[in-house]
């Protein structure tokens, strides 16, 4: 059941002094894993691989399986690395099993990811010693263990999540170039010596590091959305990719705000509610955005239907022109 609606316990209780430990971390932790997902999410639609993206959130968990079993740890840089490298692995396999045979890409997609998170999911239900890694929370993460552990404590999950953001936001601004080349034309980026093949290894790898970094907090199902409607939204709003990436943080901040008060107020799950006020976000612009929204477009067509029964009504009136 839905609870009544009080605006006071939706939205002033939250950020009341004795809720600010509570509030602030999550919604943070929740705005910067959803903006670096939106953020290399438009990388992916642009290349038309949003699919890619969905396998690779879900094939990294053998490597990350793997890590702890050998490192007995899960965080740090050997978890991301573990991640990268099943995440390379992936990559190669489904190039491989697409170009080998008469499969087609997105059923290679499907073969590869399906396989590569049940083989996970099986390492998981096999792993022994003092690591526990718990299948639910890879499924849809634990956020509230961001929790401010003290008043001049940031948790160290927000730590990362900031630094992988800023980091991907650096590596896209450095190869902003040769990524805008090879996604719009392969051919043209090979043809000038940008080494399209490569790039698109190190974007997958880099997509392994943010998926990772998010999976703690908002697992491996809810990632999958926040890569894919921060740049669908920002895609129906502008044809430019500079202005969507900047579009897919302002997204992810006004998502996470009221995702997480809806949160509250349905006493849900808010990695759930952010992605849901993301969605609620994308219907707005599809119905709504000034060039590629259905109401717009359906007015403009009616307006050009309009304008044609004028000119032939005027040229039934006047059969000579004049």
């Amino acid at each position: 059941m839905i609870p009544d609606f009080n605006w006071q316990d939706f939205w002033t209780h939250p950020w009341s002094p004795r809720e600010l430990g509570t509030t602030i971390p999550i919604v943070v932790q929740c705005f910067l894993v959803s903006a670096a997902c939106g953020w290399i999410g438009i990388l992916l639609i642009i290349r038309k691989l949003a699919l890619v993206g969905d396998a690779i959130s879900h094939s990294v968990l053998p490597g990350i399986v793997i890590v702890a079993v050998l490192f007995q740890t899960l965080t740090g840089p050997l978890v991301m690395i573990g991640a990268m490298i099943a995440g390379f692995v992936t990559t190669l396999l489904i190039e491989w099993v697409h170009k080998s045979s008469r499969v087609k890409p997105d059923a290679a997609i499907g073969i590869i990811f399906v396989s590569m998170f049940a083989l996970g999911v099986l390492m998981i239900s096999q792993l022994k010693g003092s690591i526990h890694l718990d299948a639910d929370c890879v499924l849809f993460g634990e956020i509230s263990e961001v929790a401010m552990p003290g008043p001049e404590t940031i948790p160290p999950q927000i730590v990362q999540s900031f630094i992988v953001l800023l980091l991907t936001i650096a590596l896209t601004l450095l190869f902003y170039k040769e990524i805008v080349v090879s996604s719009f034309d392969p051919i043209l980026a090979t043809s000038i010596g940008i080494k399209a093949k490569w790039l698109h290894y190190g974007k997958m790898a880099w997509l392994s590091v943010v998926v990772v970094s998010a999976f703690e907090s908002v697992g491996s199902v809810i990632v999958v959305a926040m890569l894919i409607i921060p740049g669908s939204f920002a895609l129906l709003l502008t044809d430019r990719l500079w202005k969507a990436l900047i579009i897919s943080i302002v997204h992810a901040a006004i998502s996470s705000v009221l995702g997480y008060h809806f949160a509250m107020w349905l006493n849900a799950n808010a990695p759930a509610t952010v992605v849901t006020t993301g969605l609620g976000l994308f219907i707005l612009a599809w119905f709504f955005s000034p060039h590629q929204g259905i109401i717009p477009i359906w007015l403009a067509r009616a307006d050009l239907r309009d304008e044609m029964d004028r000119s032939e009504n005027r040229r039934e009136a006047d059969p000579t022109g004049y």
